[in-house]
């Protein structure tokens, strides 16, 4: 599988499909040891070398089963990005009840957002911790959208200081929105941004601020969400797609399908396109995709393969459902 090297650390280089570990922190229902382990063999047999955790998903288990997947794996040979900014705190007296936040396990722990310099050294050391690894790859500030202060003055420069330590290799910041990633690149020393949903087949958002900004500036750009919650995902959406986390309103739903339409009539599949879609920008390193298990995991690896003519696009754009150059 091709590689992308992050351009200010072309040391380090991402496959353009990353496995997304979220599932593996059981995201909305339980996902077994051994359908995480199937995920990660298959991912790796296919080619698969980038991997992204984050304490938040699963309070901790994501990591715990992405490093012991990991960990007999030679390791110069996969690159590993988690995130920082909420510290998971000991919360024993409500370990008889389920998280909720979407993941279902014990809340044994709760979430403290801290972007502070001693709370960016301590989610980094808990990461190394549970993932068993000796270093972390690329280190992401998870959804500071309401700490900009805190995160631009403390975070990074503390996530810089571990860079220059070799404790990470390289810092940005993965949200759900575009604007504020563009800040982080215009104004902070990054060198690689996670944009989740906001650069997809049926939205461009981030082709108007954050890509070309990090394209000038030598920023890569890892582009999660890329199924927008579930409303691409499948070859036509039903009337129970989510988009955003929730159910997608009618008016997306139709767009989805119409973009669909004009898919069938080239020979390829909504999913396909979207995967596809996302990889044409020069600022893209890689696609990340959350998976559960074996099979998910190969499907992805399917679609990411497939070949899609660029008419495609000129296409939907002419139908007013791309978003033209």
């Amino acid at each position: 599988m091709r590689k992308r090297a992050l351009p200010r650390r072309p040391a380090i280089g991402l496959t353009e499909l990353g496995f997304g570990a979220a599932q593996g922190g059981n995201l909305y229902r339980t996902t077994t040891d051994e359908e995480f382990a199937a995920a990660v063999d298959t991912a790796w047999a296919a080619g698969v070398r980038y991997f992204d955790t984050a304490p938040h998903y699963g309070l901790g288990l994501s990591e715990h089963r992405l490093g012991s997947a990991l960990r007999h794996r030679p390791r110069d040979e996969y690159v590993v990005s988690t995130k920082v900014g909420r510290l998971l705190e000991p919360s024993p007296q409500d370990a008889h009840r389920r998280d909720p936040e979407g993941f279902d396990v014990p809340a044994s722990h709760r979430r403290v957002w801290d972007f502070s310099r001693d709370g960016v050294r301590r989610c980094i050391e808990a990461s190394l911790e549970r993932t068993g690894l000796d270093r972390i790859d690329i280190a992401y500030l998870h959804d500071p959208d309401d700490h900009w202060e805190q995160a631009a003055a403390e975070a990074v420069p503390a996530l810089a200081e571990l860079r220059d330590q070799g404790v990470v290799g390289a810092i940005g910041a993965g949200m759900n929105q575009s604007a504020m990633l563009a800040r982080f690149v215009r104004e902070t020393d990054v060198d690689v941004m996670m944009c989740a949903g906001r650069y997809t087949l049926l939205e461009q958002g981030a082709a108007g601020d954050l890509l070309p900004l990090a394209q000038s500036r030598g920023v890569g750009v890892v582009i999660a969400g890329v199924y927008n919650s579930g409303l691409l995902s499948r070859d036509h959406p039903p009337v129970d797609s989510f988009y955003n986390y929730q159910q997608a309103p009618p008016e997306l739903i139709d767009r989805a399908r119409r973009i669909a339409e004009v898919c069938d009539a080239h020979g390829v599949t909504l999913p396909e396109a979207a995967l596809a879609f996302v990889r044409r920008h020069p600022a893209v390193v890689s696609t990340v995709v959350g998976v559960r298990n074996g099979t998910q995991m190969a499907e992805t690896v399917r679609r990411s393969a497939a070949v899609v003519p660029d008419e495609l696009w000129q296409s939907l754009a002419s139908a007013g459902l791309l978003r033209a150059g």
